[in-house]
């Protein structure tokens, strides 16, 4: 197990697009001067009891402002379809606008990077007796944008629509039979309660959404942290506990991604022009993402 931890801490490393290194010669200190350290671990460790599954959680004590692009990226695919699957996706992005404020309440000049803010990177696995039933990589906080052209989508989005007649929801995803459903979801949008979407009417392409902006609304203007941000992978269904332990987020088998927002959107908005893609490269190549 202790070698599974380091692994996976290891993983969440280079998703950041951290290196780790060690360039530093170990020196023996007096047991006076152990007494005058305090900190935390750069490795923490808890055992979370839940109802049908034990939790272990693993979490780095560190804090990350990154960019990170991923030309192509298809997360638990089969040959009936895939889980997951995205183009020219990207956390954090590059200021357009040297007067535009942005989603924490800051101003950057145009061309400097608005990174995607994560404290405390953590791995989680869910455990049956011996044997493992799913494992997820997530944040104890985290805000910022996520850009993409999303495909197949299996999880939540947390954004709110407005239908236009000041009538606000929970989106909903569909998939490409215009059913509600969160698993390989290829629309989002609004269900009239019959659990069937009309394309450009109710619901639009997932590659609408071009960028989110994760975490939540305060009220104030800029966007909080939040800590329900996550990937998880399962054998069966599994039920997640938010770090705070406030919110409990069941995940089916397969691949899920929880991504809350603190947006709303317009339903003429997903099936007009959608939403802008944030500026996520600093050479124009055409491709729409600069």
């Amino acid at each position: 197990m202790a070698q599974q931890a380091y692994g996976y801490a290891a993983l969440i490393l280079v998703l950041l697009g951290l290196a780790p290194t060690a360039q530093a010669e170990l020196k023996p200190i007096s047991e006076q001067a152990m007494g005058e350290v305090t900190g935390q671990a750069f490795l923490q460790v808890e055992n979370i009891p839940g109802a049908n599954h034990q939790f272990t959680r693993m979490t780095l004590g560190m804090d990350v402002e990154t960019r990170v692009n991923i030309d192509s990226i298809k997360v638990g695919e089969t040959a009936t379809g895939v889980d997951f699957a995205a183009t020219d996706l990207a956390l954090g992005h590059i200021s357009r606008d040297g007067a535009r404020e942005q989603y924490n309440g800051k101003v950057y000049a145009e061309g400097e990077t608005v990174p995607f803010e994560a404290v405390q990177p953590f791995i989680e696995l869910a455990e049956v007796g011996e044997e493992l039933a799913g494992f997820r990589m997530g944040f104890h906080q985290a805000r910022g944008t996520v850009s993409s052209n999303t495909t197949s989508f299996s999880g939540d989005i947390g954004l709110k629509i407005n239908d236009g007649a000041g009538n606000v929801s929970d989106a909903t995803l569909f998939n490409a039979s215009n059913q509600a459903d969160n698993y390989r979801a290829t629309q989002i949008g609004i269900d009239d309660g019959s659990g069937v979407c009309t394309p450009g009417s109710n619901c639009a392409p997932l590659s609408q959404l071009r960028s989110l902006t994760v975490g939540t609304d305060n009220g104030d203007g800029p966007v909080g942290f939040t800590d329900d941000f996550f990937i998880s992978f399962q054998r069966e269904g599994v039920d997640w506990q938010s770090p705070d332990g406030a919110n409990v987020i069941s995940a089916g088998k397969g691949v899920f991604l929880n991504i809350p927002t603190s947006m709303t959107v317009d339903m003429s908005t997903l099936i007009g022009d959608g939403l802008a893609r944030e500026r996520t490269h600093y050479i124009d190549r055409g491709t729409g993402i600069f």
